[in-house]
């Protein structure tokens, strides 16, 4: 079973032609297909000027004409795009609604309601307006435009109907009743539901496929473990990465098919670190997501938070703070972050109403692909979780599908085979590697296969490395790397409640075929 495919735009679904898509470069392939994406009514409405230039014969860094971001532009020529829902603290009663804007527009809004042409509920909303300065002979300075409503006051357990408009431009209109979608709030109480994951996504063929099958599994929400859309092609978190902001148009339009109607929790991967914006290059992120803001921080560690759904707790870290692969911001939160989340997981273990804890965030604690395993995430965080009992820890970083046995204190408490159990109370926990999102793919080191489900090719141990705060690279053999894929993929996590809660965790590759499954039982 091989499901990898290669990792070029997905020209049908984005637009590009055919004919031309052969003559142009990847490069000239995202740019020509940002400006397409808000042309309307003859007038270019393009993320960048660079994208201008290429339509208009300019080179890549030859100066192009760009709209000015003070010029008037009718609301009705300006169509909202790019839906991502977010919860807020409560997902019960709180939904966040963010989208994006070509240009600044007058007085946008959400309209809500309980049926598409039932919309009269109008909750007014915020752009936040985003900066990103010109390099000389590397891109023009570009404003985006980003826009923001905070629902609260929901009823749980309730679908609502939603559209996003602006002066000029009304989703409860005839002519924009197509725009309007869905979502649906938390239950008051457990009750069974799915929620997928993966990180490493970025825009491309794959990235879309992977969209496409996760929809199928009607989930809950969906958590996205950095690494989010690569505008930063680089990751080291330094002005001199090479960057093009206008990625995120891109990546925005491309997953409003999923993340229009499932809310789309987003951690921060190294690759998020924008150095361009303040806030330690997190000012990006801030502009562009709504999260929920129950973190030790919400104003400059966006991706640090936490939410109940059902009867699972889940926290969002940003291992930035603590990586020493990649120490553009190590350490920025002077311990907080850590502080925080030893409360906060001694908190979730002691509410009645949560059965399983998941912690999610990017970089490996336990993997041996090419970035292996991360020292600082090892030394800050793996104790508390250990103590606390984390029964599930999902990363990315690694652009594969590994997954652990149960450990404690790092060494296996427990082999977990395909479709095997595991008890964190007793046996250790579980750590997936679920890096296939649709960045190109990383392999395993030399002379390890691949083993999934129906394809086990076991190994006692395997060499690998562990990143030091340092020493850099500190070479180790492992024995418990159980499963391995190195192919696009995606996790679907199905909670029950109930008297014997289970947590039942399947990878998927990118043709919906099962390549890993196992339990997660709790027994006190």
């Amino acid at each position: 079973m091989d499901n990898r495919l290669d990792n070029r735009l997905d020209i049908p679904n984005i637009g590009i032609p055919p004919e031309p898509a052969r003559r142009m470069s990847m490069a000239e392939q995202y740019e020509y297909a940002r400006a397409k994406l808000v042309s309307r009514r003859g007038t270019l409405v393009t993320a960048g000027a660079v994208a201008s230039g290429l339509l208009t014969g300019c080179g890549s860094g030859a100066s192009a004409p760009s709209a000015s971001p003070t010029a008037t532009v009718p609301g009705s020529a300006v169509s909202p795009l790019g839906r991502h829902l977010a919860f807020g603290a409560d997902p019960k009663t709180r939904m966040r609604i963010s989208w994006q804007v070509p240009f600044a527009v007058r007085k946008p809004y959400v309209r809500v309601g309980s049926a598409p042409d039932d919309l009269g509920r109008k909750v007014e909303a915020e752009i936040r307006a985003l900066h990103t300065p010109g390099v000389r002979g590397v891109r023009l300075a570009l404003d985006q435009y980003y826009v923001h409503a905070a629902l609260d006051g929901l009823r749980p357990g309730t679908t609502y109907y939603y559209g996003v408009g602006h002066d000029g431009f009304d989703p409860a209109s005839a002519s924009h009743r197509a725009t309007v979608s869905s979502f649906r709030t938390a239950p008051a109480s457990p009750e069974k539901f799915t929620f997928t994951a993966f990180g490493d996504q970025g825009v491309s063929r794959a990235a879309l496929a992977n969209d496409n099958v996760l929809l199928k599994q009607d989930p809950a929400f969906h958590l996205h473990a950095g690494d989010i859309c690569y505008a930063d092609s680089n990751g080291h978190g330094t002005k001199s990465d090479a960057y093009d902001p206008g990625y995120w148009d891109l990546f925005l339009k491309q997953n409003e098919v999923v993340s229009k109607s499932v809310p789309w929790m987003v951690t921060t991967g190294n690759h998020d670190m924008e150095a361009w914006y303040p806030h330690d290059g997190y000012g990006g992120q801030l502009a562009r997501w709504s999260l929920p803001d129950n973190g030790f921080d919400p104003r400059t560690a966006p991706g640090v938070y936490s939410f109940v759904y059902g009867n699972v707790g889940v926290v969002a870290l940003d291992a930035n703070d603590v990586s020493y692969e990649i120490p553009a911001n190590l350490g920025y939160t002077a311990g907080r972050q850590t502080k925080w989340l030893a409360t906060r997981l001694a908190e979730l273990r002691a509410a009645k109403e949560v059965d399983f804890v998941v912690v999610y965030f990017h970089h490996c604690a336990y993997s041996t692909s090419s970035h292996a395993s991360e020292g600082g995430v090892r030394a800050e965080w793996v104790p508390l979780f250990d103590q606390h009992q984390v029964d599930l820890v999902i990363n990315g970083h690694n652009h594969v599908y590994e997954r652990t046995d149960a450990l404690r204190g790092g060494a296996v408490g427990r082999k977990v085979p395909v479709g095997g159990s595991a008890d964190p109370t007793r046996d250790g926990i579980v750590y997936v590697t679920a890096g296939g999102g649709g960045r190109d793919l990383y392999g395993f080191p030399g002379g390890v296969k691949d083993s999934y489900e129906g394809h086990v090719a076991d190994r006692e141990s395997v060499d690998t490395f562990h990143w030091t705060k340092d020493q850099g690279q500190a070479h180790e053999s492992v024995e418990w790397s159980r499963v391995r894929y190195a192919g696009f993929s995606f996790l679907a996590v199905t909670a029950e409640s109930g008297s014997r809660p289970r947590l039942t965790v399947s990878a998927l590759a990118q043709n919906g075929e099962r390549i890993d499954h196992f339990e997660v039982r709790r027994s006190g």
